[in-house]
């Protein structure tokens, strides 16, 4: 789905980024970022950063579960549906002289590109900006457990109230015990109505 969004590192005036194409949202972007941050970059914002903004020619087509890193399974499973799919970038946008166009974002172009969601990352955690209706937004900590539940609705994201995420919800629990045996160990019967 085409959901377009940017992910960009902080600056003293706003943010500069890149354009992200495909599922933008912040259920599908923040479990992904919030792992990623966990798992594969050692809990550094800087070196995550540096691989999604800095070292990008254009821009991405698509962020992929390669950026999981080493999550474990109960991780990687629920967030992947079991399917891996690989990071892709924007590699068809060139100039006349055949050099690549790097599709940079800011505070001050990202109205102007469409854009429905932005992804700043914080020392401290990810500004979701739901550009659509705010030019900022609230910060989710980098603590924040990757399978969270999360809104996809603008208006949640108001700059000024906590994040729309809320905690995992617990596994059922399986029970595999069988019912306890009667003193003279002979199958148990079920008392029927006549």
């Amino acid at each position: 789905m085409t959901t377009r969004s940017f992910i960009a590192r902080p600056t003293p005036a706003g943010y500069t980024g890149v354009y992200v194409h495909f599922d933008g949202t912040p259920a599908s972007k923040l479990p992904l970022l919030l792992a990623a941050f966990q798992y594969r970059f050692g809990h550094s914002a800087d070196a995550m950063a540096r691989h999604l903004v800095d070292d990008v020619a254009v821009g991405w087509d698509e962020l992929g579960s390669d950026l999981l890193g080493s999550a474990p399974p109960e991780i990687v499973a629920p967030l992947t549906g079991g399917e891996p799919w690989p990071s892709r970038t924007l590699d068809d946008l060139i100039t006349t002289d055949g050099s690549p166009v790097r599709m940079t974002v800011t505070e001050a172009t990202a109205i102007d590109m469409d854009l429905q969601w932005g992804y700043v990352l914080h020392p401290e955690g990810i500004e979701v900006i739901a550009l659509l209706t705010y030019e900022r937004g609230p910060l989710v900590g980098w603590d924040t457990h990757p399978l969270s539940l999360i809104s996809n609705d603008p208006v949640h994201w108001h700059p000024d109230r906590p994040a729309p995420v809320n905690a995992p919800r617990p596994a059922p629990k399986l029970t595999t015990t069988a019912p306890a045996p009667t003193a003279n160990r002979a199958p148990q019967r079920t008392p029927t109505r006549r």
